[in-house]
């Protein structure tokens, strides 16, 4: 990821936030690279939501994903995968 979460902070903020058993909504930027996107995909069980939408010059696409999580372990679990995605951004 172009910038590395600081996963105790969102811990944190998500244990405050939310209550568990949940859906959550990740939302991640992908260079339009079939490959990154099936990656991105990957993060998520059969059972999520996903939807894509490629940016207006067609350089990027927006990755949105509901998935129902357990914990906050799911959640940052998902997020620190995510990050070893080359040019992937979270939102």
């Amino acid at each position: 990821m172009d910038k590395k979460l600081d996963f105790e902070n969102l811990r944190k903020k998500l244990e405050t936030e939310h209550t568990f058993p949940t859906v959550y909504m990740f939302k991640f930027i992908v260079p339009a690279d079939n490959r990154k996107i099936a990656l991105v995909e990957s993060l998520f069980n059969e059972e999520a939501e996903i939807h894509q939408k490629q940016s207006s010059k067609g350089s990027y696409f927006s990755l949105t994903a509901k998935q129902v999580v357990i914990s906050v372990d799911d959640i940052i679990a998902i997020y620190e995968k995510a990050s070893e995605i080359e040019g992937l951004m979270a939102l």
